[in-house]
């Protein structure tokens, strides 16, 4: 029997390094889709070096045909996801008064839009086998904005209405969709460690009765 796959947009050192670790050491497989050829070679190897097997594809999340002609790829190569993690982010940092429509749109592209296409890339094979997951990393601008934030905090609102309005959509089909909304400054060797913030992805895919986990100090 095939490992389970996983795919992890927007792979990087943080969170989504967190997401890997902790599903791959639970068996999964793991595809990883990054920008830059030399941030997804570091990534996998390592990951290999914890006998994780992982596979890195160059796709741009502010380009929907990069994101499709990724999940072509993944598809021909590796075969269907069963869990794709949404971690691509972008951040005009600017106050509403001073915000070019511009980097709002493009912000809110990579934040919000990629998330939305590459859903649509697993969603045929999931709603046909009734089953498979979609995790978003969202913020806690979504709940409490921020000036100097504004393009982010439109963004993390956006992404986070998306991922309730597909889950009342996909629910009927067994597919999980829920966001880890984070409410710090990820950072390894503190509550935001990027292996903590982990185990909260892992619970939303176990336990599948939640939409939303707020990752936030009390």
């Amino acid at each position: 029997m095939n490992n389970p796959l996983v795919v992890i947009v927007g792979a990087g050192p943080g969170v989504s390094a967190g997401i890997a670790r902790k599903f791959g050491s639970n068996g999964f497989k793991l595809i990883l889709l990054a920008r830059r050829k030399e941030s997804l070679d570091l990534q996998i190897s390592e990951l290999q070096k914890k006998n994780i097997e992982a596979y890195g594809i160059i796709a741009d999340a502010s380009e929907s045909v990069s994101l499709i002609d990724a999940f072509n790829q993944i598809k021909s190569d590796y075969g269907i996801p069963d869990v794709l993690v949404y971690n691509a982010g972008s951040n005009t940092i600017n106050n509403p008064s001073n915000l070019n429509g511009k980097d709002l749109l493009n912000d809110f592209n990579v934040n919000v839009a990629g998330a939305l296409i590459s859903s649509q890339q697993v969603l045929p094979e999931m709603i046909e086998r009734k089953n498979g997951t979609i995790l978003f990393t969202g913020g806690m601008l979504a709940l409490n904005p921020v000036a100097s934030r504004a393009s982010a905090s439109i963004s993390k609102a956006g992404l986070r209405n998306l991922t309730f309005t597909m889950a009342d959509e996909l629910s009927p089909y067994g597919i999980t969709v829920g966001t880890v909304t984070i409410g710090g400054v990820v950072q390894p060797g503190t509550f935001f460690d990027p292996d903590l913030i982990a185990e909260s992805f892992w619970e939303l895919f176990i336990k599948k009765d939640k939409r939303e986990i707020l990752y936030k100090q009390s």
